[in-house]
């Protein structure tokens, strides 16, 4: 038995469940098992940006949609994620939603504007943040948002990345002030921590 097993957020009622984890952790797979777990008509929104060339993120993105399930409805959205969710009528009938992930929309938020200016990506990140989680309490359906922890590694000597590795921390923060409940994902195994 693991922390999820007997975990299911409650159908038809606004909650937000956080999923964090490094890479590779298992993150993902914790959070579509539990979004499985809510119903059949899932809307799972994916922030990835996929440019031509980056062979490595393509083929990390084929392999998150082959493994859902094909019948979840996919909206791509790498910014401004809560306004294009909710413009996208999407929500209507469904049962759950999930995002994956915060850590590709941070960055997406970081290089919309200047990468060196700290102060402003942290109020574009907070908007982001602040709408998702508004969203999510009054969708009236359960959200499950994948996040990376990016605070248990080497603190980096670049300043961009320490920026957006510290941006990215706060958002985490945020999200789980907020949330309902929140697991961590270790090598496979998730721990629950709130």
């Amino acid at each position: 038995m693991n922390a999820t097993d007997d975990f299911t957020p409650e159908p038809g009622r606004s909650s937000l469940t956080l999923v964090l984890g490094g890479t590779r952790s298992g993150k993902s797979e914790l959070a579509e098992g539990i979004a499985a777990r809510c119903g059949s008509r899932i809307v799972y929104v994916a922030t990835a940006e996929v440019l031509s060339g980056a062979g490595s993120m393509q083929e990390r993105v084929r392999r998150h949609r082959e493994r859902r399930p094909a019948d979840w409805a996919t909206l791509e959205f790498p910014r401004h994620v809560a306004a294009s969710v909710r413009q996208s009528g999407a929500l209507a009938g469904a049962d759950a939603v999930m995002l994956d992930c915060v850590t590709l929309l941070a960055s997406n938020t970081l290089y919309a504007g200047d990468p060196e200016d700290g102060a402003a990506f942290e109020t574009r990140l907070r908007e982001e943040i602040d709408g998702l989680a508004e969203l999510a309490a009054s969708s009236g359906l359960p959200w499950i948002v994948v996040s990376s922890e990016a605070g248990l590694g080497i603190v980096s000597g670049s300043r961009e990345t320490r920026l957006f590795c510290d941006g990215l921390g706060l958002a985490n923060q945020w999200l789980a002030q907020k949330a309902d409940a929140v697991f961590l994902s270790v090598a496979g195994l998730p721990l629950r921590l709130k």
